[in-house]
């Protein structure tokens, strides 16, 4: 998986060049949303298997869990437009799976989950796995993957989040 500041950083970008009002609720959600797929690791604790439905990239990663979140936080506490906070939310959420299946580690994402029970990594797989639990991200390998998402996550965000503010400087944007 990638860390938990690579996927926030995506939710965090989604939400400022979707949402034009910049509702703060949402910006929130869109960020809690793009980790909420990795509480499946609870499922070590509970003796789940890696590769099963409900294990780590199981269910959670799957598009399926993406479209039936957003349509949750849409009906329940989205606001005057709710294809904007449908797309933020779904964006967010489904963005997890795509940053992992762009790891260099794991068992694949369990997109079609539960559909197919397959697991899928794209070609690209350059981000480097985030270690899991807090004290084995503070190593070397930690380090490691924060460099990996500075250039294949952070810097593509910044430079989306700037094109979205240069555009819109210039009243240029839609």
């Amino acid at each position: 998986m990638a860390s938990i500041f690579g996927h926030s950083i995506v939710g965090f970008t989604l939400s400022k060049v979707i949402d034009k009002n910049n509702g703060k609720l949402l910006l929130i959600l869109a960020i809690f949303s793009t980790i909420l797929p990795d509480f499946d690791v609870i499922g070590f604790k509970l003796g789940i298997p890696y590769d099963h439905v409900l294990g780590h990239r199981g269910l959670t990663h799957s598009i399926l869990f993406s479209i039936l979140w957003a349509l949750i936080l849409m009906f329940t506490v989205g606001r005057k437009n709710k294809l904007i906070w449908f797309l933020v939310i779904f964006l967010s959420t489904i963005s997890h799976g795509i940053l992992d299946a762009m790891t260099s580690g794991g068992k694949g994402v369990g997109f079609l989950i539960p559909f197919n029970d397959s697991r899928f990594f794209f070609p690209f797989r350059e981000i480097k796995v985030s270690p899991i639990g807090i004290k084995n991200f503070f190593s070397k390998w930690g380090v490691m993957v924060l460099l990996s998402e500075l250039k294949y996550i952070f810097l593509p965000c910044f430079f989306i989040f700037g094109v979205k503010v240069f555009m819109k400087s210039n009243n240029r944007f839609i």
